[in-house]
């Protein structure tokens, strides 16, 4: 497989206060899907929990159905390019004890065919988002 950043097509915006860097990218299938899924469902929003399985899987959501709290942090807003004039934006979340494991990673949403046993809307497509990460300096 190529280098991640060869296969990053959108990187999010900083949200974490005091950085500067993009903490997660999505690939062109991704934002392709999510478009349709957008299409859909409207406004979506990414949690990134730290289960087992498909828990551990990326989890997109209509924005508002999973309630985030003190307990997480946004790592980063995307906005979708969904056609030629519109935009959506989309929000990645990680919960604080996974972000604590994974604070020197770049990640980068991807996507796979298969279905995960998650709530995520992507499920009944057929495909599945997964994590592909990296290490990144954070300094």
């Amino acid at each position: 497989m190529s280098d991640l950043a060869e296969t990053a097509a959108l990187e999010s915006t900083p949200t974490i206060e005091g950085e500067e860097k993009s903490r997660v990218a999505m690939t062109q299938a991704a934002i392709d899907l999510l478009a349709s899924l957008v299409d859909k469902h409207g406004q979506l929003m990414f949690h990134q929990s730290g289960g087992c399985c498909d828990g551990s899987s990326p989890m997109c959501f209509p924005e508002g159905d999973f309630l985030t709290s003190e307990a997480d942090v946004l790592l980063g807003h995307f906005e979708l390019p969904i056609d030629d004039a519109d935009k959506a934006g989309l929000d990645f979340w990680m919960s604080t004890e996974q972000f604590e494991y994974w604070k020197h990673t770049h990640l980068t949403i991807d996507v796979v065919p298969g279905r995960g046993s998650g709530f995520s809307v992507e499920s009944p497509t057929g495909n599945r988002f997964i994590i592909r990460s990296t290490l990144m300096d954070v300094a």
